[in-house]
């Protein structure tokens, strides 16, 4: 019947760190282990640092919020599934956890892009038309941005999920990925229709990708033509500064996920393919709070405030007036 599900497997196995000598997973499982924590705890002071910072209150510091949080939640879908297959010999995973992890990663993974499109647009207002930046992104228009890079996000997270586990899967029931990646997948997938439906996956996933980066470009060609209108260099470098930390976000989000999913055909190892798909899930997010932290000079001002304000506190510090 059209639509049927005829998969023939109950769980699939996630192959991707089984060709690895067994001596190097604990050392790996370490290593993730801290950069995954670490991204966490950075996500959460950025978080708290906007919560109690007022004058952080500005749709700049929303949108970086916001931000934060589908960045923890992607690298919640995906991380401590792998570090326990790292230390397990037991990598299964059921055919609906696979899918939910395939609907999360990827309703996370989309916001997250969406998010850095609406940042692209708030610095383009906040430059380009400055005297209607209050009007343009009031409170109430930014919450509605926000909003709708969630929706947008879960749309595409549950269309591609559907479409996907939609499929036949018959023979092997080996994933060659740590995680239900959506390109491994598919290669396991069998009947008359599987080759439209992944070119119709494909042509979904780049097409919402690639828009995003073109309007985040579009963005930054206006931003540029208005800074270089600006007559002091000082001015320019002041007004430019408050763009760098996002576009060096973006430069990183996109440049490992080309390196993830535009790389050429060829002879590849289990290995390199492995560690070149864990600089997407585990790497990025690791640089994300990083480069925001030390790249935007308000939030680490008001981050170096707080970590004082609460050590004077912990170590009972009394303020001398002199």
């Amino acid at each position: 019947m059209p639509g049927q599900n005829y998969s023939t497997t109950s769980e699939f196995i996630l192959f991707g760190f089984s060709a690895f000598p067994q001596q190097l997973l604990p050392v790996l499982f370490l290593l993730y282990l801290l950069m995954f924590l670490f991204t966490l705890l950075g996500n959460l002071l950025i978080m708290a640092t906007i919560w109690i910072e007022h004058r952080l209150h500005t749709p700049m510091y929303l949108f970086l919020c916001a931000l934060s949080i589908s960045e923890i939640l992607f690298t919640v879908a995906i991380t401590p599934r792998m570090l326990a297959d790292l230390l397990s010999t037991h990598r299964s995973i059921t055919f609906v956890s696979c899918a939910g992890q395939m609907f999360f990663s990827f309703m996370f993974g989309f916001t997250h892009s969406f998010l850095l499109m609406a940042m692209g647009y708030d610095r383009y207002v906040a430059i380009c038309h400055l005297l209607r930046y209050n009007v343009l992104m009031s409170p109430h228009d930014c919450a509605h941005l926000v909003a709708w890079t969630w929706a947008g996000g879960s749309v595409m997270g549950m269309m591609v999920t559907m479409i996907v586990f939609h499929l036949t899967f018959c023979g092997s029931n080996v994933i060659h990925h740590f995680a239900c990646h959506v390109l491994s997948l598919l290669k396991l997938a069998c009947g008359n229709k599987t080759s439209s439906v992944i070119m119709g996956v494909m042509l979904v996933c780049v097409t919402a990708l690639i828009g995003c980066l073109f309007l985040i470009i579009l963005s930054y060609v206006f931003i540029m033509a208005a800074t270089l209108r600006i007559p002091s260099a000082e001015g320019r470098h002041k007004t430019f500064s408050t763009c760098v930390s996002h576009l060096t976000v973006v430069v990183v989000h996109y440049s490992f996920a080309s390196l993830i999913y535009l790389k050429p055909k060829g002879l590849h190892s289990m290995y390199s393919d492995t560690l070149m798909a864990t600089t997407y899930t585990v790497f990025t997010p690791f640089l994300s709070p990083i480069i925001f932290s030390l790249r935007n000079k308000k939030l680490k001002n008001a981050i170096n405030k707080n970590f004082h304000r609460k050590f004077c506190l912990l170590s009972s510090c009394v303020p001398i007036w002199w």
